[in-house]
């Protein structure tokens, strides 16, 4: 079987692999995983990630998570423009410089910008409360704390 990818396209990640997939012609078979029905927490979906976290990416028996990582593996297996991910060394390094910020810095604090826009009034409080901690208690519980 040829490539597969395990996606829900609410999901930021899932839709980041989708459109580079679809931009540079890369064929594979979109296998929807939603995240709202619980699916990803499936035992069949544990088969192919065991966090239980979308996008995965299967290539016949190669499985890949991970969001950097699979479009990482698609500039390399794929005939894709050097834009993409540049042989020059340093400016490869540039790219992945990138990655490693958007990840770990744009995206959370996105996340935590959303949360507050969508979540009705009232829910972090709740979530804050069942974690056992309150808003100005650092250290303590989750990352709900933060919320």
């Amino acid at each position: 079987m040829g490539l597969e990818l395990y996606l829900d396209l609410l999901s930021q990640p899932c839709r980041a692999v989708y459109i580079f997939a679809k931009t540079n012609g890369i064929a594979f078979t979109l296998r929807p995983v939603e995240l709202l029905k619980g699916e990803h927490l499936s035992d069949t979906f544990a088969q192919v990630n065991p966090l239980k976290k979308v996008p995965a990416l299967k290539d016949g028996d190669f499985i890949l998570t991970e969001s950097v990582a699979i479009l990482l593996y698609l500039t390399r297996k794929y005939k894709v423009p050097e834009h993409w991910y540049p042989r020059d060394l340093e400016a490869r390094a540039r790219v992945d410089e990138y990655l490693a910020w958007q990840h770990t810095t744009l995206r959370r604090n996105c996340l935590r910008s959303l949360w507050h826009k969508v979540s009705p009034p009232g829910v972090g409080k709740a979530l804050l409360l069942r974690a056992g901690g309150e808003r100005d208690s650092p250290g303590k519980g989750s990352c709900l704390l933060r919320i």
